[in-house]
């Protein structure tokens, strides 16, 4: 019969910080590819947005652990050195290479795994698709604008995708397209993978699905430490039958552990090489999609900390902001601030600063100050500046040492 172990709910939230990258403190000496490499291969998926109010998304993870680095040091990671690659894993994700055999059965799939815009256009216009591959086959990287076709009118639709940027994600998505780098203006190059990709991965045996189901949970279960099956399957979004097949072959194996957690009320899975740290000490904002606050009921089970995103609510409706990051401090969530980075006047602006229920309201004031300084300064912003909005504005006025911005 397993013996199975119960965690202290304090213990499991360290250990999932700490699978996180958050138990070692952030390098003394400048970070460049070989501490972004350990990271991404640590966490597995950096996901994709192109929502720019404050950063990039992406860049966001490795400054919440690393500190201040140059972005062009991840850059080179997927457009120079390939040792990243673009795919729908998460979401639109940058994962390591390594991976990429890994997800060719979701390549394979592509009509049940893939939305309808895609598998509408090579359904309607077969032609249309293989004339594309065969345009980036013959004259080389090509991006959906250089097509010159005509969206059509959605509005709001975030998908409001013209035929050939569908055709171009449909190959993209079946894997006889890739991701060569990004424009400036975050716009996605198509190209053929043996002229992106390394060799030695595309040359990699195809797993089977459930081989290849197995390792994607793995690389869950190591970047989150402690986690239920949602948990698991939610990291690469997987069917709950291929990811439930896949514990307990992990579990029979002896790689999975399970566990109780106190109050998470459901079973939950170790990774047994996990560490158990005795404490955390760290103090960084988080991206709203961050892969350790990107599951919604996981940071309300772990931290206590309801967090929801609300670009898509109307402004006069939200309650946090538009862009808004949850504030660790130690091994608690202790607020939130809504950043945007006002380039023009050379300012990082706190929208709106709230904290969290029984909080030492200028303490996490003081440390948020000067996490906001050092972001700010990672940014090439010269200044912060703090509206008077939410409940902790006041306080973190004062720590940063501005007045207020009334705006």
């Amino acid at each position: 019969m397993t013996t199975v172990e119960r965690l202290p709910a304090a213990l499991a939230r360290r250990i999932a910080l700490g699978a996180q990258g958050f138990a070692e403190p952030r390098p003394a000496v400048p970070v460049g590819t070989r501490q972004l490499r350990r990271l991404t291969d640590r966490l597995g998926i950096l996901q994709i947005d192109s929502v720019n109010v404050l950063s990039r998304s992406h860049y966001l993870p490795a400054f919440s652990r690393l500190g201040p680095y140059p972005r062009e040091a991840l850059d080179a990671l997927s457009n120079q050195r390939h040792t990243l690659f673009e795919y729908w894993a998460h979401e639109a994700s940058f994962l390591p290479v390594r991976l990429h055999p890994f997800l060719r059965w979701r390549m394979a799939a592509v009509q049940q795994e893939a939305w309808g815009s895609m598998t509408r256009v090579q359904r309607e216009r077969p032609e249309y698709v293989a004339a594309l591959l065969e345009r980036v086959r013959s004259e080389g990287p090509l991006r959906a604008s250089q097509l010159q076709e005509e969206r059509p009118n959605r509005p709001g639709s975030m998908w409001n995708w013209h035929a050939g940027k569908a055709a171009l994600e449909y190959l993209f998505f079946t894997g006889e397209l890739t991701a060569s780098r990004r424009t400036a203006g975050f716009e996605r190059v198509y190209d053929l993978p043996e002229r992106v990709l390394p060799a030695e991965i595309l040359d990699a045996p195809t797993p089977g699905r459930p081989e290849a189901v197995r390792e994607l949970v793995r690389t869950a279960s190591r970047a989150l430490g402690v986690a239920t099956e949602t948990d698991l399957r939610d990291y690469f979004r997987l069917a709950p039958a291929d990811a439930r097949t896949a514990i307990a072959e992990l579990a029979d194996a002896g790689e999975l552990q399970p566990v109780e957690v106190a109050g998470w009320g459901r079973p939950a899975w170790l990774d047994p090489a996990a560490r158990r740290p005795r404490w955390i000490r760290t103090r960084t904002l988080l991206s709203p999609f961050d892969s350790l606050v990107w599951e919604r009921p996981r940071v309300e089970r772990i931290f206590s900390f309801r967090y929801r995103l609300e670009i898509y609510t109307p402004a006069e409706k939200r309650v946090h902001g538009y862009y808004v990051l949850p504030f660790l401090l130690d091994d608690r969530l202790v607020g939130r601030v809504d950043l945007k980075a006002d380039r023009k006047a050379g300012v990082l602006r706190v929208q709106a600063a709230h904290a969290e229920e029984g909080v030492d309201r200028p303490v996490v004031a003081a440390a948020l100050a000067d996490e906001l300084r050092l972001m700010a300064g990672w940014m090439g912003l010269p200044d912060v500046a703090v509206v008077e909005r939410g409940d902790l504005w006041p306080e973190l006025s004062r720590a940063v040492g501005v007045p207020p911005d009334p705006a």
